[in-house]
């Protein structure tokens, strides 16, 4: 049986970054940049003003004081995106709004605060500069932010939205990024029934498709949901033979020991088996291996049927094939240290990923458990932003020892 790290090391051995696509900025949110983002221009354009206030020139205002203005004449107002039409010469000054370029002559913008402007009425014709400025006072230099010709973005950049900002910045409406995968979905067992329809005695609603669609579509890519399989072979290729434009392929349900638990068979008949085991709780029944796709063999992870089992499953194993498909570098789940509330036995011989809830009280992280941690309880999957890691070999943690913990969610809210 594997450990949680020899099972990791295996998958991403067999997953590949996917190809590059060229896609609108704004949906490349969450993708990884492919190209070198260039600029071609200098931004900002212009030498421009960081305040609404006066371009001068800085010698003009020496000495000026709230006891002693220095009178200047105001030749010109200019706004953003306009230029201004005259030259700031001598004892003149141009009335500047935020952004607008400096008009030729100035070197300084002193703000509305430190004018007379506020006691003066109508229409200005001269201003009292009550502080002395000095050059490049609140004056933006044309390519301070990015010069014409440098790389704005690296290649290899994860896309958030200052990133998409630089590209709009930059005028680019498309930009070269790893495509996203596509993520073939199905569950399996003759238990299950479709959301919307009745529900017979001894059936229960299919949970599993949606809360891994939904974690699929959390990490950035593409949920391909393919419904229902039955325990049988005919049901269960017909599936698999919907997933061959897929770029990976998650089933829920049928690796474990039972009788009609064969999704494990299958996957060896149609491709190649790599593990179905890992000494982890919940989660020990983890089928992996390839399927034949059309020009390709396709990774699949055959999660458990348990609620709790499939969602932590996907957290540990699948998560990290997904990043890196999607050319993303850090693929580790974030952790903190937090002081454990609970006592927690481990009686399975195996490493424990318990539910809980972690807050940060008085500079420490705390993590209590959510309630009952069955492998069947959603519910300590909702409670929860954190699992709790107890390690194999440990058999007991008490209360007030230092665990590390996977965090779910980085906010600290929890539906409590």
């Amino acid at each position: 049986m594997l450990t949680v790290e020899e099972a990791i090391k295996k998958i991403l051995d067999e997953v590949d970054t996917l190809d590059i696509v060229s896609v609108p900025i704004l949906e490349s949110l969450g993708q990884v940049l492919a190209e070198d983002i260039v600029s071609n221009i200098n931004v900002p354009p212009l030498d421009n003003s960081a305040m609404d206030g006066y371009a001068v020139r800085a010698a003009d205002t020496a000495g000026a004081s709230e006891k002693s203005p220095v009178i200047l004449k105001v030749i010109d107002t200019v706004i953003a995106g306009a230029l201004a039409k005259k030259k700031v010469a001598a004892g003149t000054a141009v009335r500047i709004m935020t952004g607008a370029p400096i008009p030729e002559g100035a070197d300084a913008v002193v703000q509305f605060e430190n004018t007379d402007e506020s006691k003066r009425q109508n229409a200005l014709s001269e201003i009292g500069i009550l502080e002395a400025a000095k050059p490049g006072l609140n004056v933006r230099k044309a390519g301070e932010d990015i010069a014409r010709g440098a790389v704005a973005l690296k290649k290899g950049t994860l896309i958030r939205p200052p990133e998409v900002g630089v590209m709009a910045q930059l005028g680019y409406a498309q930009v070269k990024a790893v495509r996203r995968p596509v993520v073939a979905i199905f569950s399996t067992g003759n238990e299950l029934t479709e959301l919307g329809q009745p529900l017979p005695e001894g059936k229960i609603y299919d949970s599993n498709l949606y809360s891994i669609a939904a974690l699929v579509k959390r990490y950035g890519c593409v949920p391909k949901i393919l419904g229902i399989a039955r325990d049988d072979e005919k049901s269960l290729v017909s599936k698999l033979k919907q997933t061959q434009d897929a770029d990976i392929l998650l089933t829920t349900g049928g690796v474990s020991m039972g009788d009609y638990d064969m999704v494990k068979e299958i996957l060896a008949k149609e491709g190649r088996m790599v593990f179905w085991q890992v000494r982890v709780k919940p989660g020990k029944p983890l089928a992996f291996g390839k399927i034949k796709g059309k020009s390709r063999d396709i990774p699949h992870l055959g999660l458990p049927g348990n609620t709790v089992s499939c969602m932590v499953s996907f957290e540990l194993f699948v998560r990290p094939a997904l990043l890196k498909m999607m050319g993303k570098k850090n693929i580790a789940k974030p952790a903190v240290d937090a002081i454990i509330e609970d006592n927690v036995t481990n009686d399975a011989g195996r490493r424990i990923y318990d539910r809980a809830i972690v807050e940060k009280r008085d500079g420490h992280y705390y993590a209590r458990l959510t309630g009952p941690q069955g492998s069947g309880i959603l519910k300590s999957m909702a409670l929860a932003n954190g699992l709790v890691l107890i390690p194999e070999e440990k058999k007991q943690v008490k209360k007030g020892e230092t665990v590390q913990t996977l965090m779910l969610d980085w906010n600290e809210e929890v539906n409590l």
